[in-house]
C-alpha cells in the first residue's frame, strides 16, 4: 500500500490549530507579520512529508462562496467569531508556500473543506489508496473505515494520533463510525452553530446512541426515557433533526479524484527560499532547505509589496542585502604596542565607542579572552589580539582600564553583561555611562528577537558572517577562536563591533518612539552589573549532600517500584507508558476515558492518572515514584555537573531580555525553577550553602507583593485597610466575600479566597475558578461577584486598563515600563480575550519585576558604599539571597529591609519584607 497512500490537508483547522498554538507568545517577525500560523502549518506539512512519506497529497481549503448549508440554513456558523486579523494576513502566504511544494490546492464553490475531503477521500478508498485526513476536527470520525483515517496531528510534543474504525468506535462507544454523525446531532456545535438538543452533551449524547444506535432509534424508544431528559428531546426534536443534517458531511459532492495532479512531486527550492526569506524563517529554512539557506534570497517580483506590512528597516529588499565580502569597510588588526597607543589615544578622544569581546567559550567565568574589537566610527573598526599566556594578557587588558574606566565616555555593547564578567576575569573595570543595544531593543521591542545578526539583518540590511564559517558546527570537531587565522578573526570581530555601532542609533530612536527611556536608562542598564557580579560569585553547592539525597531518593524509588509490583500482581518497565498502559487497564482492570495514541496504547500522562487517584491506590504510588525519578534526574544527579571546578559553585546566567512582563529568568541551571510545593522537592534547597563557616545565608522575600501591586494601583479602600492592619489578605478577603467575621473564616473559605486573589488579576474566569477550587461554576461566580461587591475598585481597574490598553495600544508599570498589545483590539473574542488578560496582569506582575530589580540596584550600591564582604548571589522572582559575613549580618538586614521596603517611593500600600536565615537555602527560606 506505500505506493498508494494519500493525505488530504485540512487548510483552515491546521491553520487555526497553529495560530493557537502560539497564542501566548506569538512569532512576530520584523515587519510585524504573525507568523505563527505559517511556521505551525510548516512544520506539520514537512512531518508528513518526511516521516508519513505519501505517494499523493493535496492541501483543501473551504471556498469563499455561500455553502450549501448556508443555502437552506442561514443561521450555519452566523454566530462564529471574526477570523483574527493574523490568520487572514497569513492565508496568502500558506498558499504561496503550498504552491511551493508544487501541492495541489482543492477548494469547490458551494462546499466546505469536510465535503471535498469526504467526497475525494471515498473515491480514493475505492481507488485503492490508504487515505488520511489530516485534522485536529473531530467532525470527520463519522468518515473513517477500513481505507480511510483520520490523522490528528501532533501538539506540545506529543505525538500526532491516528484513528480508525476500532478508535472512533471504542472512544465514543459506537457499533460503527457513522453513527458519531447521531452524537453529533443530539450535542450539537455551539462553534458552527448547530443547535442539537439543548442541555444534552457528549456523555449523554453517548449513552443515547450507544443504547438506540441513531437519533432516529432514540425518538422511536421515546417513552423509554424519562424525566427532564425526554422533556428536552421532545422539545428539540426538530433541532435535532436539522443538526444531523448539519453535521452530515457531504460524501458526493461535485468533485472528481484526479490521482495524478496528486502525486507528492520535489518542492521548488527557490520559491521556498524567496519566501522564507521574506518571512524570516531562518532555523525553519535551514531544516527545509539545508544550512546553506540564509535571508538573502531574491524576492520574487511584487511579493514583498504584496503582503509586507510597515517595519522600522531600511525599506531596502533582501535582495540588497550587504556582507562583509560587499560591504565597504575599514577594519584594521593592532597588533603591536604602538598600535595599541594610538588606539588608545584616539578612544580617550571620542564621546562613545563599542567594544565586542572574542573568547574560547561561551562561559566567561572560566574561557579566555582571544581578542577585543573596538569601533567609533561606522565603517572603521580595530582588533586588538589578546595572548594566551595569562600573565602577558593581563598586561595588554591593563593598558585598555582607562579607556574602560573613563566616566565622559559611553562603551557600547551588545549582551554588555557577557562582556563584562570577560573583563572582570581580567581586573578591568567598566565604569557609566554604557549602552547595550540587545537591552534597548528589549525595552523597545520585548516580544521580539534580539540577537545582533537579526537585528543587522532587520534593520541594516546586512547580513553578518556566521560563527560557523570560522570555527565550524557545533560538535567535538568545533575549533577554537584560539584556531582562526588571525586575518579572519580580525574581520569577525571587527565587523561585531561595526555592526553594534550601526544598529545603536536606530535602536535609540526605537527607544525613544516607544517609550520615555526611564526604565532603560533608570532601571536595565544600572541593573546589569549587578547580575554580573551576582553571576560571578555564583552560590556554594553541598555535593556530599547531594550524593546523600541521590541515594535516598534511589532507594525510595526502589521501594515504591517493589510496592507497584506487589500491588500488580507483576514486574513491568514503570517508566514505559505502553507497559504501565497495558498493567493498568488491561490487567488490573482501571476505568479508562479518553483515546489512544496512534499505536493503540492508553494513556499515561500525569492528567490522565489524577483522575484515578481515588479508584486504586497503586495511582498516588505511581505518582510519587514519577516525582521521585524527576526530582533525581533533573534536579540531584544534575546540578553537581553544572557545578564549576575551579569555584566550587553553580553559576547561572539571569536573563533580562526573556519575559515581556519585565521578569528575569535564569538558566543554565535554572535556580529560579528549584521545586517548592513538594516537601521533597524544597529538600534539594539544602544543596546551597555560604562559602564557608564565616557566612551565613540571608533570604529575603517581599510578601505578598503583587497583592499589594494590585491594592496600590487600584487604589482600593477595602484591600489597602487589610494591609495596613497587618492582617492576612486571603483571611480577610476570606471574611469579606463569605460575611463572616475574620477569626471565624474557614481553612477551605482561605483557600478559596486565595484562589480569587491570585486568579482575578490574571483574567481567570468563572470556569477557571471552578476547576481551581473544584466547585460548580455556578459556585464560582457567586464568590466572584462578591469578590467585586466588596473590592469594587479591583473590577475598576480591570475594566479602565484595558480600555487604556484599547486606546493607546499599551499598558504600563508604576515605573512607565510599557508592554505593547498587537491584539488588543481584535475582532477575535479569543485573542482579544488573551490579550485583555495580559494588559491586566502586566502592570502588575511588571511593576513586582521592577520593584525588586530597583531595590537590587538600591542594595547592590548601597553594599559597594558600605565595602560589604558579604555578597548578594541570587534572585528567584520576589526573593533576594545573599551570602552573608557572620558579623556583617545584623547591618546587611538594615540595608536590605530599607531599600526593598523603599525601591518604588511614594506608595500608599504598606511593604513587608520576610527574612530568614540559615546554613543552607531551605532555612533561610
Amino acid at each position: 500500500m506505500a505506493d498508494k497512500k494519500i493525505f488530504f490537508l485540512d487548510a483552515y483547522a491546521l491553520i487555526f490549530r497553529a495560530y493557537y498554538a502560539f497564542i501566548r507568545n506569538p512569532r512576530i517577525n520584523s515587519k510585524g507579520l504573525n507568523t505563527s500560523a505559517i511556521f505551525g502549518f510548516v512544520n506539520a506539512l514537512e512531518d508528513i512529508l518526511n516521516n508519513q512519506k505519501p505517494s499523493h497529497i493535496a492541501v483543501v481549503f473551504d471556498h469563499k462562496s455561500p455553502n450549501v448549508r448556508v443555502q437552506e440554513f442561514p443561521f450555519y456558523k452566523a454566530n462564529r467569531e471574526e477570523t483574527p486579523e493574523d490568520i487572514r494576513k497569513a492565508e496568502p502566504w500558506i498558499r504561496e508556500i503550498v504552491k511551493a511544494y508544487n501541492i495541489p490546492i482543492l477548494e469547490l464553490e458551494g462546499y466546505e473543506a469536510d465535503d471535498v475531503i469526504g467526497t475525494l477521500a471515498k473515491q480514493a478508498a475505492t481507488d485503492g489508496f490508504e487515505v488520511f485526513m489530516m485534522t485536529p476536527d473531530k467532525d470527520f470520525g463519522q468518515l473513517v473505515d477500513d481505507r480511510i483515517y483520520m490523522y490528528k496531528p501532533g501538539r506540545q510534543g506529543k505525538k500526532a494520533e491516528i484513528y480508525g474504525p476500532k478508535e472512533i468506535c471504542e472512544k465514543y462507544g459506537l457499533d460503527d463510525p457513522e453513527q458519531f454523525i447521531d452524537i453529533l446531532a443530539l450535542m450539537g456545535d455551539s462553534v458552527d452553530n448547530i443547535p442539537g438538543v439543548k442541555g444534552v452533551g457528549e456523555k449523554t449524547a453517548m449513552k443515547l446512541i450507544g443504547q438506540y444506535k441513531s437519533l432516529e432509534g432514540v425518538y422511536e424508544h421515546i417513552d423509554e426515557i424519562k424525566g427532564k431528559l425526554k422533556e428536552k428531546l421532545e422539545t428539540d426534536k426538530e433541532n435535532a433533526e436539522v443538526s444531523k443534517k448539519l453535521a452530515r458531511i457531504i460524501v458526493d459532492a461535485p468533485t472528481e479524484l484526479d490521482a495524478k495532479s496528486l502525486e507528492v512531486e520535489d518542492k521548488d527550492k527557490t520559491r521556498l527560499e524567496e519566501l522564507f526569506s521574506e518571512l524570516e524563517f531562518r532555523t525553519l529554512g535551514k531544516r527545509v532547505l539545508g544550512e546553506d539557506f540564509s535571508l538573502s534570497a531574491t524576492p520574487a517580483t511584487g511579493q514583498g509589496n504584496l503582503f509586507a506590512t510597515a517595519q522600522e528597516s531600511s525599506g531596502e529588499s533582501l535582495s540588497d542585502m550587504k556582507t562583509l565580502e560587499t560591504a565597504e569597510h575599514d577594519y584594521q588588526l593592532t597588533d603591536t604596542p604602538d598600535k595599541r597607543k594610538a588606539l588608545i589615544q584616539e578612544l580617550l578622544g571620542v564621546k562613545e565607542f563599542v567594544f565586542d569581546t572574542e573568547t574560547t567559550g561561551l562561559n566567561p567565568i572560566s574561557d579566555e579572552i582571544v581578542g577585543i574589537a573596538f569601533c567609533h566610527t561606522p565603517g572603521k573598526a580595530y582588533y586588538v589580539p589578546i595572548p594566551e599566556e595569562m600573565e602577558d594578557a593581563m598586561k595588554i587588558m591593563a593598558e585598555f582600564q582607562p579607556v574602560f574606566n573613563n566616566k565622559k565616555i559611553e562603551k557600547t555593547a551588545h549582551n554588555l553583561k557577557f562582556d563584562l564578567k570577560v573583563l572582570k576575569r581580567y581586573d578591568i573595570e567598566l565604569s557609566e555611562p554604557f549602552y547595550d543595544t540587545m537591552l534597548g531593543h528589549y525595552i523597545a521591542y520585548s516580544s521580539a528577537r534580539h540577537k545582533m545578526d537579526i537585528l543587522a539583518e532587520n534593520y541594516l540590511n546586512y547580513q553578518p558572517k556566521p560563527i560557523e564559517d570560522l570555527i565550524g558546527k557545533k560538535g567535538p570537531r568545533q575549533k577554537s577562536m584560539r584556531d582562526v587565522s588571525i586575518d579572519k578573526i580580525t574581520e569577525y570581530a571587527a565587523e561585531d563591533a561595526d555592526i553594534t555601532m550601526q544598529l545603536k542609533p536606530i535602536i535609540e530612536k526605537q527607544v525613544k518612539s516607544r517609550s520615555d527611556g526611564a526604565i532603560l536608562k533608570k532601571l536595565e542598564l544600572p541593573l546589569i552589573p549587578v547580575l554580573a557580579d551576582m553571576e560571578w560569585e555564583g552560590i556554594m553547592v553541598d555535593r556530599q549532600f547531594l550524593q546523600d539525597y541521590s541515594d535516598e531518593l534511589g532507594k525510595d524509588i526502589l521501594a515504591l517500584t517493589d510496592q507497584v509490583y506487589k500491588i500488580a500482581g507483576m514486574d513491568f518497565n514503570l517508566d514505559s507508558p505502553k507497559q504501565l498502559g497495558d498493567v493498568l487497564f488491561n490487567h488490573m482492570k482501571l476505568p479508562y476515558s479518553g483515546s489512544k495514541t496512534k499505536t493503540g496504547q492508553f494513556r499515561t500522562s500525569e492528567d490522565v492518572l489524577s483522575k484515578l487517584q481515588d479508584d486504586h491506590e497503586i495511582i498516588k504510588l505511581i505518582l510519587d515514584y514519577r516525582e521521585l525519578t524527576k526530582l533525581k534526574s533533573t534536579y540531584v544527579d544534575a546540578i553537581p555537573a553544572l557545578i564549576n571546578e575551579d569555584t566550587g559553585r553553580v553559576h547561572t546566567t539571569f536573563n533580562q531580555t526573556i519575559a515581556a512582563t519585565g521578569r528575569l529568568s535564569s538558566l543554565n541551571p535554572n535556580l529560579q525553577n528549584i521545586p517548592i510545593r513538594t516537601e521533597r522537592g524544597r529538600k534539594i534547597r539544602k544543596a546551597f550553602v555560604p562559602r564557608n563557616e564565616n557566612f551565613t545565608l540571608l533570604a529575603a522575600d517581599y510578601s505578598q507583593i503583587e497583592l499589594r501591586i494590585i491594592c496600590e494601583i487600584s487604589g482600593d479602600e477595602n484591600m489597602m485597610e487589610a494591609f495596613v492592619k497587618g492582617e492576612d489578605i486571603h483571611a480577610a478577603t476570606a471574611s469579606r466575600v463569605f460575611e463572616v467575621p475574620i477569626e471565624e473564616v474557614t481553612r477551605e473559605q482561605r483557600r478559596q479566597a486565595k484562589a480569587v486573589n491570585f486568579g482575578l488579576a490574571y483574567g481567570q474566569s468563572a470556569f477557571g475558578l471552578s476547576q481551581t477550587l473544584g466547585i460548580k461554576r455556578t459556585e464560582a461566580r457567586a464568590i466572584i461577584d462578591n469578590y467585586f461587591k466588596q473590592f469594587p475598585k479591583i473590577k475598576s481597574y480591570m475594566k479602565e486598563t484595558v480600555d487604556f490598553a484599547r486606546e493607546h495600544g499599551y499598558v504600563e508599570t508604576l515605573m512607565k515600563r510599557r508592554r505593547y498589545l498587537r491584539d488588543i483590539n481584535s475582532k477575535n473574542h479569543t485573542v482579544r480575550a488573551q490579550a485583555e488578560r495580559n494588559a491586566i496582569n502586566s502592570p502588575i506582575q511588571g511593576s513586582a519585576a521592577d520593584m525588586i530589580k530597583k531595590a537590587m540596584i538600591d542594595v547592590y550600591n548601597e553594599m559597594k558604599e558600605q565595602k560589604f564582604k558579604s555578597k548578594m548571589i541570587l534572585q528567584v522572582h520576589d526573593e533576594l539571597i545573599f551570602d552573608v559575613l557572620n558579623e556583617e549580618m545584623e547591618d546587611l538586614k538594615k540595608v536590605v529591609d530599607d531599600k526593598m521596603k523603599n525601591a518604588l517611593p511614594d506608595l500608599k500600600v504598606p511593604i513587608k519584607v520576610d527574612m530568614g536565615t540559615g546554613q543552607n537555602w531551605l532555612e533561610a527560606h
